[in-house]
């Protein structure tokens, strides 16, 4: 309920960032509570602790922000199917990680949470350098910023060139 008005106010992509390094830096506590749990026994308190952070940061970031992006990132034609892609990415992601963590957890045994930091990581280097925050512009504005990355200033040029060229 919070995360409506918390998005409008803090931007997606800074929201995005920070549930990724909260969920990041969880899972490293979440690990190294296991790991010292024979040591230390209030260690269980530590990786209870760092199991409610990481839901809370999934809860600001990477839960409901791709689904804001993803429909700001499409014009109304192809919004439909790229919601359908990306709700099947979900879905499908899930399922797998379900199924597999208890035989990844028995392979791994208290390290297994370090796979998990190991994505978030690059997952949020990826959101760093690509994700453009699309809080308060329309869906032109956005394709054009990638435009922008994709053509350098001179293509770009050459490109509005060619376009008015067409049109004489």
């Amino acid at each position: 309920f919070l995360q409506v008005f918390l998005v409008e106010k803090a931007g997606r992509r800074s929201l995005f960032l920070a549930g990724l390094m909260g969920m990041l830096i969880s899972a490293m506590a979440m690990t190294v509570g296991l790991v010292l749990l024979s040591q230390f026994t209030w260690m269980s308190y530590v990786s209870m602790v760092a199991i409610f952070l990481f839901v809370i940061f999934f809860e600001v970031g990477p839960g409901p922000i791709p689904w804001f992006i993803v429909a700001e990132l499409f014009s109304q034609g192809p919004r439909p199917a790229a919601i359908a892609v990306a709700g099947f990415c979900n879905w499908a992601c899930n399922f797998i990680v379900g199924m597999c963590f208890q035989y990844i957890a028995d392979l791994c045994g208290p390290y297994v949470f370090v796979i998990f930091a190991a994505l978030l990581l690059v997952f949020f280097l990826f959101a760093y350098f690509k994700v453009p925050e699309t809080k308060g512009k329309s869906f032109e504005e956005i394709a054009a910023a990638f435009r922008r990355k994709k053509f350098p200033a001179k293509a770009m040029i050459e490109l509005e060139d060619l376009r008015g060229s067409e049109e004489a």
